[in-house]
């Protein structure tokens, strides 16, 4: 029934103050008189009483000692009413001195006033701390608790205890902080022991817990994925805080400690990269990204804020998406240096004009359809965007002086199974040899006909390509849509049993991609490092434990088979080619196949002919000639592959 107390007014509070101040001086002096009240003199008590209430309503309404609500009493807490009581005493302490130096008179002995001091700060406190207690006593008596360790006891950890501290309808009693740090072990935190992280098998066993809660930033993936397995197989809930920078006003609230999500299994150590060096190449310099709207691309376009750049020109055909964006950096970007530009790269005219009113100084090219089913029924729009988008650009970024393109590419476009992949790789094998035809010959064919960029001086674009894999969270990646799934009760569908992929979350992977650009000299295909591939249907079925469910009893998972174009692993480089480092250690250099650029360009002009006039099957046929390793699978189009 306590927990339903309301809280106490604050008029309350300032009166219970008043009178432990008053009796903290009828008993400094009862102890000067060795608790003989009667030899104490009345009148001058009664009027240092009156003075010291004076001071002390004065003081207290000026520092607000009575604000705080008691059963929350903190170090803040604290701290505010010993500055109260040590001005209080000290501003009667002065006043005694005036008296004595100019009336020679003794207001108050120095002694009376240093006990009072000290006997009101412990009485204040120690009243607040009782209160505290007995609601957090009275709170543990629930029979139904449940019993939580939070792994971390470092600040993070002890914010967290103390939120569910703070909150009397939280049903939760730590009963044990696990650390990694032996230094800690053994101590204890807020009453609460500290325990070493390597025992944590035996601590599930042994306290028959409920709940762990991630508390701390710095635990390794492999070791927190771990502990999620140990966890899962016992039915102990998983939570975790979430970062630090969201906490609300730098308080942690308990409806932010939320279940652990599996891309939290999935990342990885924070990705360094040259900041000083990406600066300097992007200062006071104008970029344009296309398909800014996009997962990728709006990543691209938040790094990008965060440096001292000219102009950022967001360039993307959705408008409602690019609206979105367009307001969010309203709010977080204070220099306003962004420009929404509504165009289709395949729309050679708009582009045109768009880089004939911006002329950017460097572009990344984040447009393409990339969705594999989508894009193996629709093979000429496939072309349309990722071969003629990127033709585009490319060609007006030579046109108009831009100083580096960089294209993200995908991990499919490596021995390509899909028109998806099989277009990427021709997006590529048009801008790398576009790039080789401009360090040897200074001019690009288009059309049959030669022509020099605007600045009438050899091109001085650089092409740079950047290839990975998966990205957590983008539009239609398979997280989101078994989660969705999961909401709905079931089932999860799974394509094939032993299919795998690489993951990489969206700010890493732009991470990369900008120091890519930095390094890149023109020509280079950069193949990121995705880690480890991941069992997609061991991925499902942790999902579907960190949502406290039983795989295949509290939802089922359905294998849908194999779609159009799919195929069971992802590769990052093909037979033909292989890696030379670079001096970011999750960065490498593909070794690629080199190709004329004439011959390229001639082909490439016959393919997006097929795709202007729908011809489909004359599409893949072209496809297939300009790159040889791709093999349809599972699709309409393997018909074709002995024909190519």
């Amino acid at each position: 029934m306590f927990t339903q107390f309301n809280i106490v007014p604050r008029w309350v509070i300032f009166l219970l103050d008043l009178i432990i101040t008053s009796c903290s001086l009828v008993f400094a002096y009862a102890l000067r008189h060795n608790l003989d009240l009667t030899a104490v003199q009345i009148p001058e008590l009664a009027r240092n009483l009156l003075i010291m209430g004076l001071i002390t309503v004065a003081v207290f309404f000026h520092i607000k000692t009575f604000t705080g609500i008691i059963r929350y009493t903190s170090a803040q807490d604290s701290f505010r009413i010993l500055i109260s009581v040590v001005i209080a005493n000290g501003t009667f302490f002065v006043l005694n001195l005036i008296a004595i130096t100019f009336f020679n008179f003794l207001i108050i002995p120095t002694t009376v006033l240093i006990t009072t001091g000290l006997t009101s700060f412990l009485l204040l406190m120690t009243y607040r701390v009782l209160i505290k207690y007995f609601f957090l006593y009275i709170k543990n008596l629930n029979l139904d608790k449940k019993k939580v360790i939070i792994y971390g006891a470092g600040e993070a950890g002890l914010a967290t205890k103390r939120t569910f501290d703070h909150d009397g309808s939280v049903n939760k009693t730590i009963v044990a902080f696990v650390d990694d740090d032996v230094r800690k072990v053994g101590k204890t935190i807020d009453g609460v022991k500290i325990l070493d992280a390597a025992t944590l098998p035996q601590l599930v066993d042994k306290h028959e817990l409920d709940e762990i809660i991630f508390a701390s930033y710095t635990i390794p993936i492999e070791k927190k994925d771990a502990i999620v397995d140990i966890c899962l197989e016992n039915d102990i809930k998983v939570l975790n805080i979430p970062p630090l920078d969201v906490w609300m006003n730098g308080q942690l609230k308990p409806a932010q400690i939320q279940k652990l999500n599996i891309e939290d299994l999935l990342n990885r150590k924070s990705i360094k990269i040259d900041i000083e060096g990406i600066g300097e190449m992007l200062n006071n310099k104008r970029i344009l990204i296309t398909g800014a709207a996009g997962s990728i691309g709006s990543e691209i376009v938040r790094q990008l804020s965060k440096f001292d750049v000219g102009l950022i020109i967001l360039c993307d055909q959705s408008e409602t998406a690019l609206h979105d964006l367009y307001l969010e950096l309203e709010e977080t970007n204070s220099s306003k240096n962004f420009h929404a530009f509504v165009g289709d790269v395949r729309d050679e005219q708009r582009m045109d004009k768009l880089f004939d009113t911006y002329k950017p100084h460097y572009v990344y090219h984040a447009a393409a359809y990339k969705h594999v089913p989508l894009m193996e029924d629709n093979p000429a729009e496939a072309i349309k965007a990722n071969v003629l988008g990127t033709k585009t650009i490319a060609d007006k970024s030579v046109k108009y002086g831009v100083q580096k393109f960089v294209m993200i590419s995908t991990d499919k476009a490596v021995n390509p199974t899909n028109i998806m992949g099989a277009s990427k790789r021709i997006a590529e094998i048009y801008v790398q040899s576009l790039n080789n035809s401009l360090s040897t010959d200074g001019f690009i064919f288009s059309n049959g006909l030669q022509y020099i960029n605007e600045l009438n001086v050899k091109p001085i674009t650089k092409f740079i390509t950047t290839r990975f894999g998966n990205v957590l969270g983008s539009n239609g990646s398979v997280i989101p849509r078994f989660r969705q799934q999961i909401e709905k009760g079931g089932p999860l569908t799974v394509t094939h049993p032993e299919i795998t992929r690489y993951f990489m979350t969206i700010p890493e992977a732009c991470r990369l991609v900008l120091e890519a650009g930095c390094m890149g000299k023109g020509g280079e295909i950069f193949v990121f490092d995705m880690g480890k591939s991941v069992k997609i249907v061991e991925l499902a079925k942790k999902m579907i434990r960190l949502a406290g469910l039983e795989p295949n009893v509290d939802i089922m998972i359905e294998y849908s088979g194999l779609r159009p174009g799919e195929k069971l692993y992802e590769e990052l480089l093909n037979d033909n080619e292989n890696t030379l480092p670079t001096h970011h250690d999750q960065i490498m250099i593909g070794k690629v196949r080199e190709y004329i650029f004439e011959e390229v360009e001639r082909q490439i002009y016959e393919l997006i002919a097929s795709a202007k006039s729908d011809n489909d099957r004359q599409v893949v046929m072209h496809m297939k000639k300009l790159v040889p390793e791709f093999k349809s699978k599972n699709s309409i189009f393997e018909e074709l592959d002995h024909l190519s």
